[in-house]
């Protein structure tokens, strides 16, 4: 059965995950619009590092991340100028490493279903004389639902199983950093199979459940319309 540690893992590992879906969907919205309609030679250089998380070794993006938010990197320099001390080993550490790490996850349904679109509901809405804020709330958010749907669950479930990246960042400190990841790589280290089991399963069972949901609520979610 599960102990306090467990349930504590699981409670840090939502909390992880529901706060890095926020950010990642108020983050990535305006990335994928560009990313959609830019024109720019910059668009694939910006379009590569957004999905550069996807083929780089979690351990090499975490260990750059280490080293660029510790007490000698520059964004180190920066938190400790302002009294905030350094971001590793701490669960604000975790907050930004997951928001790089599932960037493309959540970019990338949204870029789809941005482009899907097309430009004639944005030149009808025009000439209707809405303001740009106006028609991206009332025209394109509804026609882009279903990729905001998969962009969500697709960033909350890469948060959840995340590893390298958080053992390189977070460490797997009890209650502060030590998500369900971790804790089942504690039970399998230590002997704990029955206990890795029912931590185990359960991940089973949120994957499937998180693959019936892009196949039934979100029409071809894998495929650019």
């Amino acid at each position: 059965m599960l102990n306090d540690e467990d349930f504590g893992a699981i409670l840090l590992t939502l909390q992880l995950a529901s706060l890095v879906t926020v950010i990642l969907l108020l983050l990535g919205t305006p990335i994928a619009w560009w990313l959609a309609h830019a024109r720019s030679r910059w668009k694939g250089i910006i379009g590569a590092v957004v999905a550069l998380p996807l083929v780089l070794p979690p351990a090499v993006l975490g260990f750059y991340l280490l080293v660029l938010m510790g007490p000698h990197g520059a964004v180190g320099q920066v938190t400790k100028a302002l009294g905030l001390g350094t971001l590793p080993f701490t669960f604000g550490g975790l907050v930004v490493a997951s928001v790089i790490y599932s960037l493309p996850f959540v970019v990338q349904p949204l870029q789809n279903a941005f482009e899907a679109i097309g430009s004639r509901p944005l030149e009808v809405a025009a000439t209707l004389r809405a303001s740009p804020l106006d028609t991206f709330f009332s025209v394109v958010v509804p026609l882009a639902r279903s990729g905001f749907l998969t962009a969500a669950i697709l960033g909350f479930a890469h948060t959840i199983g995340e590893f390298g990246v958080v053992l390189m960042v977070g460490g797997n400190i009890p209650g502060k950093t030590q998500v369900i990841s971790m804790q089942i790589f504690n039970h399998v280290e230590t002997g704990e199979y029955a206990q890795a089991h029912w931590l185990s399963g359960g991940m089973l069972v949120f994957s499937f459940v998180v693959l019936l949901m892009l196949y039934t609520l979100t029409p071809n979610p894998w495929r650019k319309r």
